[in-house]
């Protein structure tokens, strides 16, 4: 009898212990480990010597100031605490741009109700992208006003900014639509102006792990 008392009262303290270990799997289990990397945190490797970028630094989005459509100064000073995507295009790109911008329209959806996150879409054609034709632009993608910022500027600087900024490859089209060289790259960058991820903006499944992995970064600033 005082045996089977002793493994009934195992079997009960069992019984009593199952809640708590799910409780502990749970938690062990929803630790997030995803981990976003950070992008040239030794620096940039510039073996032309074409930027001036520092030596073993930290790379961070330099300073720039452009137009908006909305004929408003934007730029890095307005990335500072927020999250930005980027983009570079030109309104009368014949091939890639009518997709990146079709896919940008899905991240503007997502993210349309949270202030912590904005869209810059930089014209490489700045001649012809005037605010007015970016204004036309941004109606036919529905962008969210204060949200989704199309620019335009000084072509020299934002070519700088495109190749030594984020690191992207762009060449000069001489105002022939077919011969401008881009990106299809949308680039996350964070509030430190840290570049944390390049993605195809011309590939849907791409634009999703964008979508996901931004708010994974919005995640860790609460």
């Amino acid at each position: 009898m005082k045996g089977l008392r002793i493994l009934q009262g195992f079997v009960l303290l069992c019984i009593l212990m199952i809640p708590v270990l799910i409780i502990v799997f749970l938690k062990t289990m929803s630790t997030n480990t995803y981990d976003i990397p950070i992008y040239y945190e030794a620096g940039v490797d510039n073996p032309f010597l074409e930027c001036d970028f520092e030596d073993g630094e930290q790379h961070r989005i330099p300073e720039f100031r452009f137009t908006s459509h909305l004929n408003q100064e934007i730029g890095s000073l307005e990335m500072k605490g927020k999250v930005t995507i980027v983009d570079f295009f030109f309104t009368s790109c014949p091939s890639i741009c009518p997709v990146m911008s079709t896919e940008m329209e899905r991240v503007d959806d997502v993210f349309r109700q949270n202030d912590d996150v904005q869209i810059y879409s930089i014209s490489i054609d700045p001649e012809y992208d005037t605010p007015e034709i970016l204004q036309s632009y941004a109606d036919l993608h529905r962008a969210t006003p204060g949200k989704w910022h199309f620019l335009t500027g000084d072509k020299s600087e934002i070519y700088d900014l495109a190749r030594c900024g984020f690191i992207l490859p762009t060449i000069d089209g001489g105002g022939v639509p077919d011969d401008f060289v881009h990106s299809d790259k949308f680039v996350l960058v964070d509030e430190e102006g840290r570049i944390r991820g390049y993605y195809s903006g011309t590939n849907r499944e791409e634009v999703d792990r964008l979508i996901v992995e931004t708010k994974i970064l919005l995640y860790g600033k609460e």
